[in-house]
């Protein structure tokens, strides 16, 4: 089962900044999941989460607390897999959800045994082939809202926009997403839109 250990948040007495080895045991499942959401390369992910690490880690003792200690990893997080995008020329068809979601379905597996992690692993699949359809700038904004759970302020501060701006990106994106969703139903199970 996973393990959930609080963060503190702004504002608390003196409990701004945790040490990194309580942050790094509470996030970094999180922003593995997350980073292959965005579309990182599977073979790259582990590369890409240990490089935001390392970073959360020179910075640790600069963060003044002025917002929540998961906006600010998610914040290095999103520039992290966004210099990794410059840099590396994306392949079509790839992602790197197989390994990213291994964690989700051993703790499925657990909870409803093997037919219930067969059925968990392809609604996994079927959820990164629809984030491989959005434009990057739409599937960041999707991931954090809806996958994340970050609120509208949380991600425009992550992604330096305006809330409205990410208002919109994510209107745009969750009608996107709803579109490849019916291409797939038509398409892979025969459903009619």
């Amino acid at each position: 089962m996973e393990k959930i250990v609080s963060l503190p948040t702004p504002g608390e007495s003196g409990l701004a900044k945790p040490d990194f080895d309580t942050l790094y045991e509470t996030m970094v499942e999180y922003v593995w999941n997350a980073v292959c959401r965005m579309g990182v390369h599977g073979s790259d992910a582990e590369d890409v989460v240990q490089e935001i690490f390392v970073i959360v880690y020179r910075r640790l003792g600069r963060f003044e607390g002025r917002a929540h200690v998961k906006t600010w990893v998610f914040k290095i997080m999103v520039h992290v897999v966004q210099h990794y995008f410059r840099t590396h020329a994306r392949r079509p068809g790839d992602r790197a959800a197989e390994k990213g979601t291994e964690i989700q379905a051993l703790v499925a597996a657990q909870e409803k045994g093997p037919a219930g992690e067969l059925e968990r692993l392809e609604a996994l699949r079927v959820l990164d082939r629809l984030l491989c359809e959005l434009e990057e700038g739409k599937r960041l904004v999707f991931v954090l809202a809806e996958v994340e759970q970050l609120t509208l302020a949380e991600i425009a501060e992550v992604v330096e926009a305006n809330a409205n701006t990410v208002a919109s990106r994510l209107r745009a994106a969750r009608r996107d997403f709803d579109q490849a969703l019916l291409r797939f139903q038509a398409r892979e199970l025969g459903r009619m839109p």
